[in-house]
């Protein structure tokens, strides 16, 4: 069996910083005080069990939240009305929110100011759809498939403008933009791509590699938008892909033959560890060998929030220019024991 490894997979800057916005928290202020997140603060469960092992406390209603408290809002975003009533309640908020998403929720306000409809493409039920679509509630309606075109309620042809849920597929929104251009010829496409670059750059990776291999395991959790992306576009260049939580799920009848090429990769709230237990798995049950399959390499870095830098300086810390950025996985063979040989394979050839 081989086990080609795609680079890049895993956390993103913007969930490493999300987390790193709670671990932080809980650091400056100990046991003394309570640390609430409202909504999962990424789309993975074990993030959230570990950071609730830690002391955090995820609630999904503002009102859950003793006034006076301290709330995080996720990597998700939230709508000004959960910022208001934060307010409202008395409480500190820190806001973890992923830069690449405050960038659609600026877009949204500044078009709904020029007096544009804006047609956003999601799932609406998901928390970043909801907190975007709350930045303008009157100009906003969201778009999950062609499906619901004839059923937008449009004022002026001319004055429309689409934007993008950042973890969707590539492929999926393609399909939307397209018909969305068809029925509306002059509508206005934002400056730059919302779908977010590690968004693309997993699914490039398993877009390439996948149809070189016989299966594809996607590491992440059933309400991860881009986790679940992965899946479909394996399936759609021809390859079977699951998605697993970790590796107690993993299915044997996937790979009968126990000679497969399997492509492994996680969703961008994945942890590297999960990653690294399944591929222990194969190694020690299948004799596995590793391969990597390299085909981007990100330096995304972001800063932590001002919220959080204002709390540590009032708690006597000095946060100084920190930036938070994810290094690539690095995967050796010797740890996981002789048979396992790690080949560098570059998909950019």
């Amino acid at each position: 069996m081989r086990i080609v490894l795609a680079n890049p997979r895993g956390f993103c800057a913007g969930v490493r910083m999300a987390i790193d916005v709670v671990e932080q928290v809980l650091d400056v202020l100990g046991e003394d005080e309570v640390v609430y997140v409202y909504h999962d603060i990424v789309h993975n469960r074990h993030v959230v069990d570990r950071l609730r092992e830690k002391g955090a406390r995820f609630v999904e209603r503002v009102a859950d939240v003793p006034e006076g408290s301290i709330i995080v809002f996720s990597a998700h975003g939230v709508p000004p009305s959960v910022r208001a009533e934060s307010d409202e309640r008395g409480l500190t908020s820190i806001d973890a929110t992923c830069p690449l998403v405050t960038k659609v929720h600026s877009r949204a306000i500044r078009y709904s100011r020029q007096g544009y409809q804006i047609l956003l493409i999601g799932h609406a039920d998901h928390q970043e759809v909801i907190g975007t679509r709350g930045e303008a509630p009157e100009a906003t309606q969201v778009v999950e498939s062609p499906a619901d075109i004839p059923e937008l309620r449009i004022d002026d042809p001319d004055k429309l403008v689409y934007l993008t849920q950042t973890t969707l597929s590539t492929d999926d929104a393609g399909v939307i933009i397209a018909a969305l251009k068809e029925a509306f010829p002059n509508i206005k496409a934002p400056p730059d791509e919302d779908i977010c670059y590690a968004t693309t750059n997993r699914q490039q990776a398993v877009r390439q590699v996948a149809p070189h291999c016989d299966l594809v395991l996607v590491v992440g959790s059933s309400n991860s938008s881009n986790s679940v992306r992965l899946t479909e576009i394996a399936a759609n260049v021809g390859t079977p892909g699951y998605r697993i939580d970790d590796v107690s799920e993993l299915d044997p009848a996937w790979y009968p033959d126990g000679d497969e090429t399997v492509l492994l990769t996680a969703g961008a709230s994945a942890p590297e560890d999960l990653v690294s237990e399944i591929c222990r798995h194969f190694v020690e049950h299948h004799g596995a060998t590793l391969h990597l399959a390299d085909v981007f390499e990100e330096a995304v870095e972001f800063g932590l929030p001002l919220t959080l830098k204002k709390l540590m300086k009032a708690n006597g810390i000095d946060p100084g220019d920190r930036k938070v950025r994810v290094e690539p996985p690095v995967i050796t063979a010797g740890e996981y024991g002789m048979n396992a040989v790690a080949l560098t394979v570059s998909a950019k050839e």
